[in-house]
C-alpha cells in the first residue's frame, strides 16, 4: 500500500444479514459483526467504522453484494445501447442456445437493454482492423439527438470489432461524452472477440455503473465524515474495493467498471479459503461459504485462479472472475411446502429484515431457526453472547405456522426435515464443481466459512466422503479476512487471432505484451500503489477450427503446455496440429502488505485438556445426544478430541456429530476427521 504502516486498514464485507469487518489492532486480528442494512449497504459499513472507532488515517477494504443484487433483482439503470448498423438484436439473440433442448415453453432471460433503447450508427471495422466505413458527423449529430430524447441513465457503445481498431467507437464515444451520461465503451473494457459476450459484459458494467457509483460515493463521504479529512486531505480514507478476480481495486476504478465486482463478497471468501487451507499442508480444497441467503462453493487446486469467461443472472460476463457457483440456500433460507405438501427450503430469505424468527422480528421458520430448536446453535453464545436468540419465540411460532400448514411434524421433525432439505441442495451445489468437472471429491479438504458453514460442514462432507473438514480461526469473518489479505490486481487483454507458429515473431508477441504491461503501470501510477509490480503472463490457445480456448503460461513451452493441459481437460490431444493464439492476457499484482499478526501464546498445561463449558442436548439423526459446547478458545493446538461437540465463538457455531476426531492445527485451524 502507499500509505504509512501507521495506519489501520479495515476490511468489509457486506453480505445478507451480517456485515463482517476485520482489522488488525496491536498484532491482534479483531473481528466485528453487525447488522446489514438492505436499504443502504453502507449505513451498515459507517455504523461498523464507528465501533471500531476510527480517526484520521484509515484504509478500507470492501466486498459489496450491491452489484450483484441489482443484477438479480432488476434494479439497474436504463441503459441505451449502441452498436454496428445490423446488430442491434445481437444482445437478444446470443448463442440461441436453449437452455433445456425439449422444453418448448422455456422463459429466456430478457436482455437488459429493450429494443427501442437500441441504436445503430452506420460504420464498419474489419476483422484486421482496417477501418472499412467511417461514421459521418451528421449521422453522430443525429444519434447523439435520438439518444438524449430516450433518457438513458447509462450508456453502453460496442461495435463490431473495435477490439481490432477503436477508432469507430471513439468517434461514437466523443459525440456522447457531453450528455453527462457514464459511458461504457467495449474496448476499454474487454477488447475482446466474441461479439455478444462482449456486448453483454458492456451492457452490464452501463446497468450497475450508476447504482455502484453512487453507492461508492456514499461510502467515501461518509467514511470521510469519520476522519479529519475536509482539515487534512492527505489523511482523507482511503477506499479499495474487491474484485471477481480475486483482487482489490481503487474505488474510482470500481465505480468505472462495477462489471469486474460482481462476485467481489464471494471472492474475498475463495481468496480466504486458499490461503489458510495451504496453511495446514491442503492445497485442494472445495470451499464452502454458507452465509445468510446464499452458499457459494468453489474448488481450489494450488491458489484460486480466476477464468476468462462466467454467467451471472443469466448474462455472459467476459472480465477475470473467480469460478465460484452459487445457490439460494443460507441460514436465512425460508422453509415452506409447496402445493404437493413437499417441503421446501429457499431460495426466498428472511435477510436482514425481518430476520429469522430467532433474531426476534421474524415470523416464518428458517434454517438459523431449525438448528435452534435442534440444539445446534446455542441460544446465549451467538455472536459471543452479544446477542441473545429468542428460543421460545422460535418454538412457539414455528409451532403455530406448522399448524397454518396443517402439517403434523412435530418441531424436531420439521426442523430435521429443513436440514436435510438445504443440505441436499448444498451438496448438489458441491457436486456441480467437483464431479461433474471430472474431480474426485474424496481428493480435497472441504474449507467451511461463513455464519452458518461449520453448521453443515460436516454432513456434507460425509455425504461426498471428504475426509476432512477445515474450520478456519473467525471462520464467519474469512470472506472480509480474505479481503484484507489480497493483492491489488488489474487484468489486461487483447485478442490477436494469430498462428502460435506462423507468420508473427516473438517479437510481435513480446511487443503487444510490453503494451499491456505500459496501460498496467500508468493504472497502478495513477492509483498510487507503492510496492513492486509483479505481472504475470498467459495466453489464451486453441487448435485452429475449435470454438474454445485454454489458458497456459506465456513461456517458451507454451504450446507443450497446451498439448498436457488439453490432455487432462478433454482426453487427447493432436501434437501436429496447427495452434491458433487467441488472445493474450496480463495480470499485474503488487503484494498485499504483509499483515503483523501476533501469535497466541502458548497455554498453560492445566488448560491443555479443554473442559465443556456446558452439555447441550442436541439431536443427530432423530436421537438427543447428550453434547459438549466448547469455547474454540479453550482449544490448545495438537490434543484431537472426540465428537460430538459444539465448538463456539464469535463469528460462528461448528458442530461436529458423533463418529468425526477434532483438534486445532499449529496454524489455528480446526481440522475435523470424517470417520
Amino acid at each position: 500500500m502507499a500509505r504509512a504502516h501507521s495506519e489501520i486498514r479495515i476490511a468489509i464485507d457486506t453480505g445478507g444479514t451480517f456485515t463482517d469487518c476485520v482489522w488488525v489492532e496491536r498484532g491482534d486480528l479483531k473481528t466485528l459483526k453487525v447488522f446489514s442494512t438492505p436499504d443502504d449497504p453502507s449505513r451498515a459499513i459507517v455504523e461498523a467504522l464507528r465501533k471500531i472507532g476510527v480517526s484520521e488515517e484509515f484504509t478500507l477494504l470492501h466486498g459489496t453484494t450491491v452489484g450483484t443484487n441489482a443484477l438479480l433483482q432488476r434494479k439497474g439503470a436504463r441503459v441505451a445501447l449502441i452498436t454496428t448498423s445490423g446488430f442491434e438484436d445481437a444482445i437478444e439473440i446470443g448463442r440461441q442456445a436453449r437452455p433445456r433442448l425439449y422444453d418448448f415453453f422455456f422463459d429466456r432471460v430478457p436482455p437488459l437493454v429493450p429494443r427501442d433503447l437500441r441504436f445503430s450508427v452506420g460504420e464498419r471495422t474489419g476483422a484486421d482492423g482496417i477501418a472499412l466505413e467511417l461514421p459521418s458527423d451528421e449521422e453522430l449529430a443525429t444519434l447523439r439527438a435520438t439518444v438524449e430524447d430516450a433518457e438513458p441513465e447509462a450508456i453502453a457503445i460496442s461495435l463490431l470489432f473495435s477490439f481490432a481498431n477503436p477508432k469507430n467507437e471513439e468517434s461514437v464515444a466523443a459525440a456522447l461524452a457531453g450528455m453527462g451520461k457514464p459511458l461504457s465503451i467495449s474496448h476499454k473494457i474487454l477488447p475482446e472477440f466474441r461479439e455478444y459476450e462482449r456486448t453483454s459484459t458492456v451492457v452490464v458494467n452501463a446497468y450497475l455503473q450508476p447504482l455502484m457509483q453512487n453507492y461508492l460515493e456514499r461510502i467515501g463521504d461518509r467514511a470521510r465524515s469519520l476522519s479529519n479529512a475536509p482539515r487534512n486531505a492527505h489523511k482523507a480514507p482511503r477506499i479499495f474495493v474487491m474484485q471477481s478476480s480475486g483482487g482489490i481495486t481503487a474505488l474510482e476504478a470500481a465505480a468505472r467498471e462495477p462489471v469486474r465486482t460482481v462476485l467481489s463478497g464471494p471472492a474475498g471468501g475463495l481468496v480466504g479459503a486458499a490461503a489458510v487451507a495451504v496453511r495446514s499442508g491442503f492445497p485442494r480444497v472445495l470451499s464452502f461459504d454458507m452465509g445468510g441467503t446464499s452458499t457459494d462453493v468453489a474448488l481450489v487446486e494450488g491458489d484460486a485462479r480466476p477464468g476468462s469467461q462466467a454467467e451471472v443472472a443469466g448474462f455472459p460476463v467476459g472480465v477475470p472472475m473467480l469460478d465460484i457457483h452459487t445457490v439460494g440456500a443460507g441460514g436465512g433460507s425460508l422453509a415452506r411446502f409447496d402445493a404437493g405438501g413437499a417441503l421446501r427450503v429457499g431460495p426466498e430469505s428472511a435477510g436482514a429484515d425481518p430476520g429469522p424468527i430467532c433474531y426476534g422480528r421474524g415470523l416464518q421458520p428458517t434454517v438459523t431457526d431449525a438448528n435452534l430448536i435442534l440444539g445446534r446453535l446455542r441460544p446465549d453464545r451467538f455472536l459471543g453472547g452479544d446477542f441473545t436468540l429468542d428460543v421460545d419465540r422460535t418454538r412457539r411460532l414455528t409451532a403455530d405456522w406448522l399448524k397454518k400448514q396443517k402439517s403434523r411434524l412435530t418441531l424436531e421433525q420439521f426442523a430435521s426435515g429443513v436440514l436435510q432439505v438445504v443440505n441436499a441442495k448444498m451438496e448438489r451445489a458441491l457436486r456441480v464443481v467437483s464431479i461433474e468437472r471430472g474431480y474426485d471429491p474424496r481428493d480435497f479438504a472441504l474449507v467451511a466459512f461463513g455464519g452458518a458453514g461449520g453448521l453443515h460442514a460436516c454432513e456434507l462432507a460425509e455425504a461426498l466422503s471428504i475426509p476432512t473438514v477445515i474450520v478456519p480461526a473467525h471462520p464467519g469473518a474469512l470472506s472480509a479476512f480474505g479481503i484484507l489479505a489480497s493483492d491489488a490486481v488489474k487484468d489486461f487483454s487483447r485478442t490477436l487471432l494469430w498462428s502460435l507458429t506462423g507468420q508473427h515473431s516473438r517479437a510481435e508477441l513480446e511487443k503487444e505484451f510490453r503494451k499491456l504491461e505500459a496501460a498496467a503501470r500508468k493504472e497502478f501510477r495513477e492509483e498510487r500503489w507503492a510496492g513492486t509490480l509483479l505481472f504475470e503472463r498467459t495466453l489464451d490457445l486453441r487448435y485452429r477450427g475449435q470454438g474454445y480456448e485454454l489458458n497456459v503460461p506465456a513461456t517458451d513451452d507454451s504450446a507443450r503446455r497446451f498439448h498436457q493441459e488439453h490432455q487432462r481437460r478433454y482426453g487427447y490431444h493432436h501434437r501436429g496440429k496447427d495452434i491458433e493464439l487467441v488472445t493474450v492476457r496480463l495480470r499485474g499484482r503488487v503484494k498485499a502488505r504483509e499483515m503483523q499478526v501476533a501469535k497466541a501464546a502458548p497455554k498453560p498445561p492445566i488448560l491443555s485438556r479443554a473442559r465443556p463449558v456446558e452439555m447441550a442436548k442436541v439431536i443427530f439423526q432423530g436421537r438427543s445426544v447428550a453434547t459438549p459446547v466448547y469455547e474454540r478458545s479453550d482449544l490448545s493446538p495438537g490434543r484431537s478430541l472426540k465428537s460430538p461437540a459444539i465448538i463456539t465463538e464469535y463469528t460462528a457455531t461448528t458442530v461436529i456429530p458423533p463418529g468425526a476426531k477434532f483438534k486445532v492445527d499449529r496454524a489455528g485451524n480446526l481440522l475435523i476427521t470424517i470417520n
